[in-house]
């Protein structure tokens, strides 16, 4: 849902730190989340029917020393905040960071910015491999990239592998939420944005692209590629030039080449 013009300032800034929440679940990475002093946490959630073991009274200590607000819920309770009830193991933790938002809070934030900067974010089409997914954010990390948006529906959701497979990078890469993307993409080309889709028919290669502007770069499913709906939101196509028949590559080590495309 887009913000109206006439949503006061106050709304505002408390929809942008609602959007900020990431809401984490299972007994370890909650407990390493609240271990790491860090991470900005704003709630525990527990379930009542939890047995009080080691882990789950380590994950309270912490909370308690760090002054963290603890809910207590029945099991469906707790299974609407962690969106996992087979996988929460009765805890989940809401963390504010700063860097999590929406693709509509960072086209106002770009669009109040004094002069344009040529961003560079990755969009995610259909990656519903958790793995991918963690190692995507990890390479989009240490290679300097701006952000990736990454769209509720279709795609692989923060859980715990995302969480190992992305280690740690995660809580430090700005994600850029959605609720589908190829509207969001329509957003950002309306503001001159670049939007390349990566194909192996493309003419263009993605070493001649220059970096005279704000780019997208959009990362289609594992096994299909790109949907043809975001399709039509690419402005132009790329490709990687392969050898010795090689049709394609993962889709966690095309971004990689993506984000460190400038490096030396």
């Amino acid at each position: 849902m887009k913000d109206s013009p006439k949503d006061s300032e106050q709304y505002l800034q408390k929809r942008a730190f609602y959007d900020s929440l990431l809401t984490i679940y299972g007994r370890k990475p909650v407990l390493e989340a609240l271990e790491d002093l860090s991470l900005p946490v704003h709630k525990l959630h527990l379930a009542d029917s939890n047995r009080r073991d080691q882990l789950i009274a380590r994950i309270e200590q912490l909370a308690t020393e760090r002054k963290v607000e603890i809910a207590h819920w029945d099991r469906k309770g707790l299974s609407r905040i962690s969106k996992n009830a087979r996988q929460d193991q009765g805890v989940a933790l809401d963390l504010a960071l700063p860097h999590y938002g929406t693709t509509d809070a960072f086209l106002r934030e770009q669009s109040a910015a004094a002069g344009q900067k040529n961003y560079e974010l990755l969009a995610l089409d259909g990656i519903t491999n958790p793995q991918n997914l963690g190692m995507i954010i990890r390479s989009a990390c240490a290679g300097g990239m701006d952000g990736i948006i990454l769209p509720r529906k279709g795609c692989a959701q923060i859980d715990p592998l995302v969480i190992k497979a992305s280690t740690g990078t995660l809580f430090k890469m700005r994600l850029l939420r959605c609720e589908q993307l190829a509207p969001a993409l329509a957003d950002f080309a309306a503001q001159g944005v670049r939007i390349c889709g990566l194909s192996s028919h493309a003419q263009q290669t993605l070493s001649s692209l220059g970096g005279d502007a704000p780019t997208i770069f959009v990362l289609g499913n594992e096994t299909r590629g790109v949907s043809d709906e975001v399709a039509k939101q690419c402005t132009q196509h790329l490709r990687i030039p392969m050898h010795n028949d090689v049709e394609s590559l993962n889709v966690a080590v095309t971004a990689a080449l993506i984000s460190f495309r400038h490096q030396r």
